[in-house]
């Protein structure tokens, strides 16, 4: 039967090598610094789909939205005015 003195981790591991990672956070009201669903410029793209990227990424902002589902992007399209 083991020793109940025995080290539980291995003798290479120590508990002062983690680290973690929640308090490496990014303050995620810094504009900039959120990742985009889609691409990070707009410049390639025509007026109205330049447009589009706009309100999908201040709607993405304004609700915290990383990703938005196909639900949230109709709901942009048609406050943009667009019907079918």
């Amino acid at each position: 039967m083991p020793s109940l003195s025995a080290p539980l981790a291995p003798p290479e591991f120590t508990f002062n090598e983690f680290v973690d990672r929640r308090e490496q956070r990014v303050d995620s009201s810094s504009p900039g610094k959120e990742r985009r669903q889609f691409a990070n410029s707009h410049d390639e793209l025509s007026p109205e789909a330049a447009e589009l990227a706009r309100a999908i990424d201040q709607y993405k902002l304004l609700h915290r939205r990383r990703f938005i589902n196909f639900e949230e992007m109709l709901g942009i399209v048609k406050t943009l005015g667009y019907r079918k």
